[in-house]
């Protein structure tokens, strides 16, 4: 399935967000909520060294104020999009939130869990799936990576 105008326009946002997380020394990963209409839900980005919390991914972050919004854990019909693909943590999170759709920007062939290294997401075995679209906004979310990356090295 290709990705809407409403997938890229919330992938703008991720974009944004990620950007805060890089200005604040976290690796540039920012994730939206939307829900069934298309309303965005929750955001998130990295917090990691903000907060001094390994689970404070962008992903996370985002479902937990998409859960505060809606009253629930259960996010069902909702779409999760992310600058960059989801590691096993974020994936695990994202089926037990029980989210219908990812949409993600950068592949990560070290830690994605979506389809590079591993496909939780899409696992048959699985009780909960979610239908994937990757690749929207590709490179402007690997290039800011790049950039976080190359500055520390």
């Amino acid at each position: 399935m290709n990705a809407s105008s409403a997938d890229r326009a919330a992938m703008g946002r991720a974009l944004a967000l990620a950007d805060l997380a890089a200005a604040d020394g976290d690796i540039p990963v920012g994730a939206v909520v939307l829900g069934p209409d298309g309303a965005v839900l929750g955001e998130g980005r990295n917090l990691r060294e903000h907060m001094h919390d390994p689970s404070a991914h962008a992903e996370v972050v985002a479902l937990r104020e998409a859960g505060a919004a809606t009253g629930s854990w259960n996010l069902e019909g909702c779409t999760l999009v992310v600058t960059l693909e989801p590691c096993l943590m974020c994936a695990g999170a994202l089926l037990q939130a029980r989210i219908g759709r990812l949409v993600f920007g950068a592949w990560d062939d070290k830690a994605g869990a979506a389809g590079s290294l591993y496909d939780v997401v899409r696992d048959r075995r699985l009780p909960y799936r979610a239908e994937v679209v990757a690749g929207v906004r590709e490179v402007e979310s690997a290039a800011r990576l790049r950039r976080f990356f190359d500055a520390r090295r």
